[in-house]
C-alpha cells in the first residue's frame, strides 16, 4: 500500500525481471474513504485483517504483522492529517453494511463484497449454488453473493464511471426505479420460519461457532456447518452452510434433548465429539477443541433443560488464507 496527498494506491510485484517493479491493482480517492477492523456483520473475520472502502473499489487486507491494529492506526493517522486540509475529507457516520438506505450511497461507492465461501445459498432467492447450473455471482451495487437468475439485471453505476454492472433485483428497482417485467406479475414469496440470516442471528447469539455434525442413522457421514443459538430463540439450534447464508439448512427445537458424551459403541472418527439424544434423532457433533467442545455442552445442556443461556462471546474460527503482503512505492507514505 502507498499512501499519496490525495489517493491510497494497491500495488502487487510483477512477474517480470524488466521493467516497472510493482503494478497498480487499485486507486482509491482519500475523500469519502473508511478504515475499520472487520465488525459483526463481516464475521466470522480471517485472522489480521481490515477493511479500505472507498468510493472506487473496496479491499479486505491482511497485515503482515500479527497486531493489525498497527497497519489500520497508520492509515488512520494519514487520513486524519489529510482530513484537517479544508473540503478534503468528510468521515462517514455509518459503517458499509448497515441495512438503511441513507447510509449506504448504492451505486456512488464500491460495496465491500462478502467472501463467495462464506456462502452456500443465493443471498436473494435463497436456492444452494453449484459449479455447474447456479454459479455464485457478485452484485456490484451492494455486494451480496447471488445466483445468475437473480443478477441478470444491469444498471449504471456512478463510482464506476457510469458503467452499467451486474446487479442484483433489489439494487436495480433502487437504482432505475422500475420493476423488471418478470416480477411485477408475481406474488409476495411466503417467508419460511428457516428464513433468518447467519450473520444477523451470529450478531446476537448465545453461541456460535463451526462444528462438524452427523445425524445418527442417515449416513451422510460428517458435514462442516456453521451452528448458531440466537439470543431470541435461546432454545432452537439453527444449522447453516456458510455464515453469511440467508437461510438455515435447519432447525432443531432442544426442549427436551439430553447432552452427553458419545459412547464407545457409537464409534466416532472425530476427536472432541459429544451428542445430543431425543426420543428417535440422535445428533453427533464434533468441536475444534476442548474449550469449544465444553461451552458448546454447557449451552445445548441448558437449553434442553429449558434454563436461561449464559451469553458466549462470538467464536471466529481462523480460516486460513493466503493475503497480499504490503509492498512499497517510491514518492509516498508506505505500509
Amino acid at each position: 500500500l502507498s499512501f499519496f496527498y490525495d489517493r491510497l494506491l494497491y500495488c502487487v510485484p510483477k512477474l517480470r525481471l524488466i521493467g516497472q517493479k510493482y503494478s497498480v491493482r487499485a486507486r482509491i480517492d482519500v475523500n469519502g474513504m473508511e478504515v475499520r477492523l472487520p465488525g459483526l456483520r463481516d464475521f466470522p473475520a480471517v485472522p489480521r485483517t481490515f477493511l479500505v472502502s472507498g468510493k472506487q473499489r473496496s479491499l479486505e487486507l491482511q497485515a503482515r504483522q500479527h497486531n493489525p491494529s498497527l497497519s489500520l492506526q497508520a492509515l488512520q493517522a494519514a487520513v486524519q492529517r489529510h482530513e484537517q486540509t479544508p473540503d478534503s475529507f468528510r468521515p462517514l457516520s455509518c459503517s458499509l453494511r448497515d441495512d438503511e438506505t441513507t447510509c449506504v450511497e448504492l451505486g456512488k461507492r464500491a460495496p465491500t463484497p462478502i467472501r463467495e465461501k462464506e456462502v452456500t445459498l443465493c443471498m436473494k432467492c435463497q436456492e444452494p449454488f453449484n459449479s455447474i447450473t447456479k454459479r455464485r455471482h457478485h452484485c456490484k451495487a451492494c455486494g451480496h453473493v447471488v445466483c445468475g437468475k437473480c443478477s441478470e439485471f444491469r444498471a449504471r453505476l456512478s463510482y464506476d464511471n457510469n458503467r452499467t454492472n451486474r446487479v442484483c433485483v433489489d439494487c436495480y428497482i433502487m437504482l432505475v426505479g422500475v420493476l423488471p417485467g418478470a416480477l411485477s406479475g408475481s406474488n409476495q414469496r411466503r417467508r419460511s420460519i428457516l428464513e433468518k440470516q447467519a450473520s444477523l442471528a451470529a450478531e446476537n447469539s448465545v453461541i456460535c461457532s463451526f462444528l462438524h455434525i452427523m445425524e445418527k442413522g442417515v449416513g451422510r457421514g460428517w458435514q462442516k456447518a456453521w451452528l448458531v443459538i440466537p439470543e431470541n430463540e435461546p432454545l432452537v439450534l439453527y444449522v447453516y452452510g456458510a455464515p453469511q447464508d440467508v437461510k438455515a439448512q435447519r432447525s432443531v427445537p432442544l426442549i427436551g434433548f439430553e447432552v452427553s458424551f458419545p459412547e464407545p459403541c457409537d464409534r466416532l472418527d472425530r476427536r472432541h465429539t459429544f451428542k445430543i439424544c431425543q426420543s428417535h434423532l440422535t445428533l453427533y457433533f464434533s468441536a475444534e477443541g476442548e474449550e469449544l467442545q465444553r461451552r458448546w455442552m454447557d449451552a445445548l445442556s441448558r437449553a434442553g433443560k429449558g434454563e436461561e443461556p449464559l451469553i458466549h462471546q462470538p467464536i471466529a474460527e481462523s480460516l486460513e488464507e493466503e493475503g497480499e503482503e504490503p509492498v512499497a512505492e517510491p514518492n509516498g507514505e508506505d505500509f
